[in-house]
């Protein structure tokens, strides 16, 4: 085997980061794109050092004419290298990008508990990272949305969501691939420019890139990096800043919070502004169904100081917030 200075990063970023422990069992989710290639061949090649179990799982959304063929690509390089392949094919083609990553995460999900993986693994690199910061920053969004992709996360009971190739730009995935030959299945849709992320990835970081900054993905991503170690900090104060207002002794009775409850306007103005909003906005996606909007966050926050009997208008649901003395109740 050859070993490469990615070979190396991956392996060193695994550890230092507890991404994986020896003997564990990984469902690599394999399009047949370049990221996906590099990111399984890397795990293949890293596997004799830690005794991992690795199974490929491909999901065809049927939007594309050769989305099967696709799909038998996949199916044939899991034989050739001898590793377990689950298929998932929709019931009817998928068009939306929000609704193919939700199924996507459902049926691996399905897949890893079917079939005892502890972990599912993407090929998403630095360069998705910067992408998905630019993109969420153009639609308006706090520090959560520019740090959005994170090294891991719970997908579902005893399955974590893990991305050890963060640190990796699309620009090395494709040497890697080239350099080891992989034979990459090229998506047709990735060039559709109706899609946002496409016209990111086509047309603005390219420009980004020669007028601005040659390591553009890179610095983006290194940004996502030091927000996500900032916004998991303050979503800890502002959980114990919550409780603490809601007059809570335990982290459980404050996790589903039913209406009506009060919140102690005299201990949240004690805060800054920033635990403020996100102790609203932590209570806000509890009660509501969607996720709650800045206009929403905004008027709730404004309680805190407001006259005594003041009061918002209903919420998305009905619910509506007014102060009475030093509570801000919700009812």
């Amino acid at each position: 085997m050859v070993w490469t200075p990615l070979h190396a990063k991956i392996h060193r970023t695994i550890r230092s980061r507890h991404l994986f422990e020896r003997n564990q069992r990984l469902l690599i989710a394999v399009s047949g794109g370049q990221d996906s290639l590099c990111l399984i061949k890397l795990l293949l090649d890293l596997q004799p050092k830690w005794a991992w179990y690795l199974g490929i799982a491909h999901c065809d959304h049927r939007w594309r004419s050769d989305s099967e063929a696709n799909a038998h690509h996949v199916e044939n390089l899991a034989k050739t290298w001898g590793i377990s392949f689950y298929l998932e094919t929709a019931n009817k083609p998928i068009n939306s990008e929000a609704t193919a990553r939700d199924w996507r995460y459902q049926v691996l999900s399905a897949i890893a508990q079917a079939n005892n993986y502890q972990y599912i693994v993407t090929g998403h690199t630095a360069s998705d990272r910067a992408e998905t910061l630019l993109y969420n920053l153009i639609r308006g969004t706090g520090a959560d949305g520019l740090q959005a992709l994170t090294w891991q996360r719970p997908l579902t009971t005893g399955i974590v969501l893990v991305r050890p190739l963060l640190e990796i730009t699309r620009k090395q995935t494709e040497q890697f691939c080239e350099e080891f030959k992989l034979p990459i299945w090229e998506d047709s849709t990735n060039q559709d420019l109706q899609y946002a992320r496409n016209r990111i990835r086509q047309e603005l970081i390219p420009y980004l890139r020669e007028n601005f900054n040659p390591q553009v993905e890179s610095a983006l991503a290194q940004t996502a990096e030091l927000l996500q170690a900032e916004v998991e900090y303050l979503e800890k104060a502002a959980q114990q800043l919550r409780d603490g207002a809601l007059g809570v002794r335990h982290e459980e009775d404050s996790l589903t919070p039913l209406l009506p409850l009060r919140l102690n306007r005299r201990v949240l103005q004690k805060a800054p502004l920033a635990l403020q909003r996100r102790v609203m906005r932590q209570v806000l996606q509890q009660i509501l169904t969607d996720a709650p909007s800045f206009e929403h966050i905004e008027k709730l926050t404004a309680l805190i100081i407001a006259p005594n009997r003041s009061q918002t208008d209903p919420f998305p649901g009905g619910a509506i917030a007014q102060v009475e003395g030093d509570w801000i109740c919700l009812k």
